[in-house]
C-alpha cells in the first residue's frame, strides 16, 4: 500500500468512525467529521498531512517511490 491509498483509507475510515460516534454516541463528534474534512481541504492547497507524514515514517512509500523501485517510470505507457 502506498502513502496516498493509506491517507485516503484513513480518511474515510475516519469520518464513517466519526459518523458511527455521532450517532451511537454523542452529538459532538460531529466535529471529529468537521476535522477531517478541513484538514482534507487544507491539504489539497498547502500538500501538508500529517497523516501522510506518520505513514511515511511507518515505512510506507509513495506511489512515485514504488513505481521508481519496480522498474517502472512515471509518464511511461504501461
Amino acid at each position: 500500500m502506498t502513502v496516498e491509498r493509506a491517507v485516503t483509507a484513513f480518511a474515510g475510515f475516519m469520518v464513517l468512525l466519526s459518523l458511527a460516534l455521532w450517532w451511537f454516541v454523542h452529538p459532538g463528534f460531529i466535529w471529529l467529521t468537521v476535522f477531517v474534512g478541513f484538514n482534507l481541504l487544507q491539504s489539497s492547497f498547502t500538500g501538508f498531512c500529517p497523516a501522510a507524514m506518520v505513514f511515511r515514517k511507518m515505512g510506507l512509500k509513495t506511489e512515485a517511490e514504488a513505481a521508481q523501485t519496480s522498474g517502472r517510470h512515471l509518464g511511461a505507457a504501461t
